[in-house]
């Protein structure tokens, strides 16, 4: 339930209600505006419900119309000065009861508002104890008793109007703030996910980077003892040419030395050892088939198939990404599905390259610790794939089982590269699409509708209370059963016998014995049950100087007949 369309306004600045001629300036104007409305439709309903409670009617005249000014200017200020418009509201409801709607209104939002549990009891209790105040000062201003029905009339206005809003209020502010709590959660662990991804796919540049360093380096080397080698040769058949070859051998040197300095930049990075040294047979058909018999060695059932002529002829990183493809995925398998079968595939046509590694459901599930891995070595394959212009897919199958399959250019272009690597280096894309501006519309409408029917149920809830407490005003004092004497004032014969019966007094009109002539007053009591004769027996009670100085019992007839009747005289 909510009583305020207006969002919680804690962490932004507060703006004036007249702000320049910006967006936020106007929609405050017009906020303001319908507020005013709506407040003085508010109160103008509960005025026109004095049919069904007394004292709703407008009483008090120009005083009270300014306090419903008042009262109205403190509903705009609420968000500002939540605590003062409370107090200030609570208070004028002891004076006009008709602006306890908008009290409900500053309770809900001043109890959202305010995150301290101390300070929003704190208030509560203020706004609760200045309406008891006012309603029992102000009780016969309006027309109640003051200590007989001021204090009811508190009671009724201070739980539905304050105490009621503001639990749904500090409700709703706990919301405001948990959900807060978790998009920044959110969004810190998106940050976090967003940084260890860039680690990863650097990481795997800088593999990549040191696998170019070997097959360059070792290029360079060989280039450089065959000039040292032409060099020796030139020596005695063509000693003219001999510093050609010098100058070939000082330059690859050159280009060694500086290739160290510029991928040294890098920093330090993992190298391959054992049967994954990468060399000049890496990626081939006979390198794949070892990486699948090591696989069986450790007693993983493994099923290769290879489709097409070697990789012997085609780019280093393209036999490089292939092999990193079919061994990290080996590898997943030997951590997350050991014992599980498993298929490597490899199909080479003209223009493509495809490997695919597929796992079964192990026969034993793995433990916790080592059943979920990060997700970063296959976020490095994603980006060596990526840069050479190909796609990687890694997901679970029907089955239970894992998948990995790479589709990668058998022979990449020189502008695969960065278009692949553009495409992984955006930074995070934006949540919002589209429809944003409208589900922000629904959102508004949403808590406007939950707000009018939140405001709906505490008013029906309100006017109950304050029908009770005026049925309880004009409710008749049940009698005390004593029977009434001569002498009694009028106020314990009333006691006694309950209040004079207007009824009773027109119906004895013409019919009733004479008057005492000393008797100042007379008071007639409700007519008993009928008698036999068809008559119905009254009683009169007649007063001098406020004492009892006579009881008259007579009857009078159901039908019109002649005046007169018995007469007993006590």
């Amino acid at each position: 339930m909510s009583f305020s369309a207006s969002p919680v306004t804690q962490n932004r600045p507060a703006l004036s209600l007249f702000a320049g001629p910006g967006e936020q300036g106007r929609w405050l104007l017009w906020r303001a505006a319908g507020e005013v409305v709506l407040a003085g439709a508010l109160v103008l309903l509960m005025c026109r419900s004095d049919g069904l409670v007394s004292y709703l009617g407008p009483a008090g005249g120009a005083a009270a119309l300014g306090l419903i000014g008042v009262a109205v200017v403190l509903v705009l200020v609420r968000r500002r000065f939540p605590v003062a418009s409370l107090v200030g509201l609570a208070a004028l409801m002891g004076a006009v009861p008709a602006v306890a709607p908008l009290t409900a209104v500053a309770a809900y939002t001043a109890a959202r508002q305010i995150k301290t549990p101390r300070r929003r009891a704190g208030l509560l209790l203020a706004a609760a104890a200045s309406a008891l105040v006012t309603c029992v000062a102000f009780a016969p201003w309006v027309g109640l008793s003051r200590w007989e029905i001021g204090p009811a009339l508190a009671a009724v206005l201070a739980t539905t109007t304050v105490v009621v809003p503001g639990l749904v209020g500090i409700s709703m502010g706990q919301q405001d703030r948990l959900l807060r709590a978790l998009r920044e959660r959110a969004a810190a662990a998106e940050e976090a996910r967003r940084l260890a991804d860039s680690e990863s796919r650097m990481r795997e540049r800088s593999r990549i980077a040191a696998e170019m360093h070997d097959l360059v380096g070792h290029r360079l080397s060989l280039v450089s003892l065959h000039a040292g080698g032409l060099e020796m040769a030139l020596l005695k058949e063509a000693p003219a040419l001999q510093n050609e070859a010098a100058l070939v051998r000082s330059a690859t040197r050159d280009a060694m030395q500086e290739l160290r300095e510029a991928l040294g930049v890098l920093g330090p990075v993992e190298r391959d050892t054992g049967t994954d040294v990468l060399t000049d047979a890496t990626g081939t058909r006979a390198d794949i088939e070892a990486l699948v018999e090591e696989s069986q060695g450790g007693g993983i059932p493994v099923a290769f198939s290879w489709e097409g002529p070697d990789l012997d002829a085609r780019p280093a990183r393209v036999r490089r990404a292939v092999h990193r493809v079919v061994r990290e995925s080996l590898t997943n398998v030997h951590r997350y599905a050991a014992g599980a079968h498993v298929t490597v595939a490899v199909r080479h046509t003209d223009e493509r390259v495809a490997v695919e590694v597929r796992n079964g459901v192990p026969p034993v599930a793995p433990a916790a610790a080592t059943g979920l891995g990060s997700g970063q070595g296959l976020i490095g394959l994603r980006e060596r794939v990526a840069l050479l212009g190909g796609a990687l897919e890694a997901e679970r199958t029907p089955g239970g089982g894992f998948a990995v399959a790479a589709d990668i250019p058998a022979d990449p272009g020189p502008g695969a590269e960065m278009a692949d690597a553009e495409a992984y280096d955006n930074g995070p894309v934006a949540v919002d699409g589209p429809g944003s501006g409208l589900s922000a519309l629904q959102r508004r409408l949403g808590v406007a509708v939950s707000g009018l029917l939140g405001l709906v149920g505490v008013g029906v809830l309100m006017m109950f209370g304050l029908v009770l407490v005026d049925q309880a005003q004009h409710s008749p004092e049940p009698p005390s059963g004593e029977e009434p004497r001569l002498g009694m004032s009028r106020k314990q014969v009333e006691g006694a016998v309950g209040s004079d019966s207007d009824t009773s007094r027109a119906v004895a009109a013409g019919r009733e014995p004479p008057r005492p002539g000393s008797a100042t007053d007379c008071m007639y009591t409700n007519m008993g049950e009928k008698l036999k004769s068809g008559r119905l027996e009254a009683v009169r009670y007649c007063f001098r100087s406020d004492s009892l100085m006579a009881i008259d019992r007579f009857t009078v007839p159901v039908v019109t007949e002649p005046p007169g009747g018995s007469r007993t005289h006590d």
